[in-house]
């Protein structure tokens, strides 16, 4: 059974995707932690409520530690290290313990509105604010750069001329919920190949 870690900050809806898609059998996984950098949020009722072990590890409390912390509590755990809406930044060992080995979901066509304070809903006010014609959300593996991990899949998501940063969010919120869920499932598989900065898909 392929085990995954869901990392979390807030209502954990990207968390509850990937549930949905395991309780349905499209997803052949376990959920062995969820972990959230602070306490209190929904994603750890979530997660509570379907019996998965649940961490906080508070990045107001362990600071420059969060890291380490999270690979301690990981670390021979999983094969997967999954960012759902994780609002912190990794760094330190994890990233060498977990290479090629931790994916996040970014709302935008990552290179654009991306980077350090590009998270939640500044992305989207940025793209409405810009005048783009679309956006979306990418699939992206974690290294020591924010956002620049290699790019494994993509959804585009067109952008009104009235939309609101808060519309365009829900919009692109929905192609995230089946985007993460099937990230998972290439990898769990062993379908994606990472070479020369890219990512293959091997049907």
């Amino acid at each position: 059974m392929f085990k995954i870690g869901v990392l979390v900050s807030g209502g954990g809806s990207n968390l509850g995707s990937i549930i949905d898609a395991i309780e349905n059998k499209e997803l052949n996984c376990s959920i062995e932690a969820v972990i959230s950098d602070k306490p209190g949020v929904y994603a750890l009722e979530r997660a509570e409520a379907k019996g998965i072990k649940t961490f906080v590890v508070d990045k107001k409390e362990y600071k420059q530690e969060t890291s380490n912390k999270i690979l301690e509590i990981l670390k021979d755990k999983v094969d997967l290290i999954v960012l759902a809406g994780y609002l912190s930044i990794l760094n330190g060992e994890v990233l060498r313990e977990f290479r090629d080995r931790i994916i996040n979901i970014h709302p935008s066509l990552i290179p654009s509105f991306s980077g350090p304070g590009m998270y939640g809903i500044k992305v989207h006010e940025a793209a409405i604010k810009k005048g783009v014609k679309f956006s979306g959300c990418t699939v992206h593996y974690v290294n020591e750069e924010v956002d620049g991990g290699e790019i494994l899949l993509q959804q585009v998501v067109p952008v009104n001329f009235e939309d609101t940063a808060k519309d365009l969010q829900q919009r692109i919120l929905k192609e995230e919920h089946k985007l993460l869920p099937r990230a998972v499932k290439l990898i769990s598989e062993g379908k994606v190949e990472i070479k020369d900065g890219k990512t293959r898909i091997i049907e």
